[in-house]
């Protein structure tokens, strides 16, 4: 799950928040209350998002806004809407608001997040079976006289049709073609 950092100026405001969240199991990973301490906090987690007031000490929403890691979103807590444009990851909540007005939106930017993570996100093949890929592969290229990259493909192809992974469809092959 993603990181929450509120960026409010107000400590009374702050910690009415954080009680809010606590309580539905979002502890803040930070409270500042300048926005560059907000970035250097961003800069060091994965991805999250930026619970913020209209103004901070040291910037407004906006600027604070730009210069946030693209994997981090923003929800501006704002009692009007002036000069409030909608943009991608950034979402409004207008005060006064309800806890779960806002543990709904935080929820709903989470979720994208999450999605947003695992869909770019693919673990790293051990060596071990980067091995056992080439192996096969190698196999497929001396028995059918294929190319690396038509082995690859074969590899690749035959683990989507059977709905195996690359790895345990190079095992097969290795298997099937062992001159045991």
């Amino acid at each position: 799950m993603g990181s929450v950092i509120l960026a409010i100026p107000h400590q009374e405001n702050a910690s009415r928040i954080t009680e809010i969240l606590a309580r539905h199991d979002y502890m803040p990973d930070a409270v500042c209350n300048l926005g560059s301490e907000v970035l250097r906090t961003a800069g060091s987690l994965d991805y999250g998002v930026v619970i913020c007031a209209k103004k901070l000490r040291d910037m407004n929403y906006r600027e604070l806004y730009e210069y946030l890691p693209e994997h981090f979103q923003m929800l501006l807590i704002s009692s009007n809407e002036d000069d409030y444009r909608p943009r991608d990851g950034l979402i409004r909540l207008s005060v006064p608001f309800r806890a779960s007005d806002l543990l709904n939106s935080l929820e709903m930017m989470m979720s994208s997040l999450d999605r947003m993570v695992k869909r770019n996100h693919k673990p790293a093949r051990s060596m071990e079976e980067k091995k056992t890929i080439d192996k096969a592969k190698l196999l497929l290229m001396d028995r059918n006289d294929m190319t690396e990259p038509e082995a690859f493909r074969y590899i690749q192809k035959t683990s989507m049709d059977t709905g195996r992974t690359m790895i345990e469809t190079a095992e097969m092959i290795l298997m099937l073609n062992c001159e045991c």
